[in-house]
């Protein structure tokens, strides 16, 4: 296994007790120019190619697994040292499982909606863990939030994506005719895909309404600065601030990284497809990530790292 380059300096043992009590934690400084430049590369070049798996909701563009067609952001999952960062918080070797890109362009910046990331994959476990990192300052009103200690409420919530099968007779057929062991979404997903291909899983509490009761809840916000990295827990209830008007665009880069506990897990209200190349293996539910090593490879290992520095 290659190493990933190292990042300007090692993580603290405060930034990860942070990371575990709190759920997020901004690491400053730790990615070079070089790094952000590639950032840069990769999502202009990914904004520029919208593909089936683009989609703009109002103001923001989002798009899922953009490393697949920008060889820049390839690069900063491969190469970059984001990967010594993920699995130095969770002091685990990790794999990618797959990415996504933000952008807001100049202008009216809307918030996002108040939203956990759990229950868009089929995946379950702790050591679940999104790296965002971006070439563009962002201040602390349009930058990410989240509500601290909420990755250790132990609660799934619904999707806000996906069809209703209670108001969509389609939605409720699909819900009806899925077959047990197999993904909701399939690899035919990839031809005709949208945030509504899917159906909600009903069965899960909705997100608490958290913008309507902020003093009730602990946020936690940053400005954020080209070379920081901020690393939240798969489970953390996380928005983004807006209605304010930017004189610069947001582009922002989210990989999703899975430490040791990390199980595949068939979930009634799939959102995103998973990783194209597992189809072929059909997971079953309860399988780690290392079941499937030419799909999931580990990216960064401490026991590697230390080895390396021993030689």
């Amino acid at each position: 296994m290659t190493m990933p380059a190292e990042p300007l300096r090692k993580i603290t043992d405060e930034e990860v007790a942070a990371f575990h009590r709190d759920g997020a934690v901004l690491i400053k400084h730790v990615l070079s120019p070089e790094w952000v430049d590639l950032v840069r590369e990769g999502t202009d070049a990914a904004i520029e190619e919208p593909d089936i798996m683009s989609e703009n909701l109002g103001t923001l563009r989002v798009d899922q697994f953009p490393a697949a067609k920008s060889p820049a952001l390839r690069r900063i999952v491969d190469e970059s040292p984001i990967a010594e960062i993920v699995g130095s918080a969770l002091e685990s070797p990790v794999r990618f499982y797959m990415d996504q890109l933000f952008y807001k362009p100049e202008g009216l910046f809307l918030p996002t909606p108040w939203h956990q990331d759990t229950c868009y994959y089929n995946l379950g476990g702790q050591d679940l863990v999104r790296a965002w990192v971006s070439p563009d300052p962002v201040p602390r009103n349009v930058s990410l939030e989240v509500v601290r200690g909420s990755h250790l409420w132990n609660v799934t919530y619904s999707p806000l994506a996906g069809r209703d099968p209670e108001a969509d007779d389609d939605a409720k057929a699909m819900l009806e005719s899925a077959r047990p062991g197999e993904p909701m979404l399939g690899v035919d997903s990839y031809e005709d895909w949208n945030y509504f291909s899917g159906v909600r899983d009903k069965s899960l509490p909705a997100v608490p309404d958290i913008e309507a009761h902020r003093d009730s809840y602990d946020i936690m916000g940053w400005d954020y600065e080209p070379g920081d990295v901020i690393l939240f827990h798969g489970h953390i209830l996380h928005a983004a601030g807006g209605n304010v008007v930017s004189p610069n665009p947001r582009r922002a880069h989210a990989s999703l990284w899975a430490g040791r506990d990390v199980r595949y897990l068939h979930r009634v209200g799939q959102v995103i497809p998973d990783p194209r190349a597992l189809y072929e293996h059909k997971p079953k539910t309860g399988q780690p990530l290392s079941d499937f090593p030419d799909v999931f490879p580990v990216v960064w290992s401490p026991d590697e790292a230390v080895a390396a520095s021993t030689k």
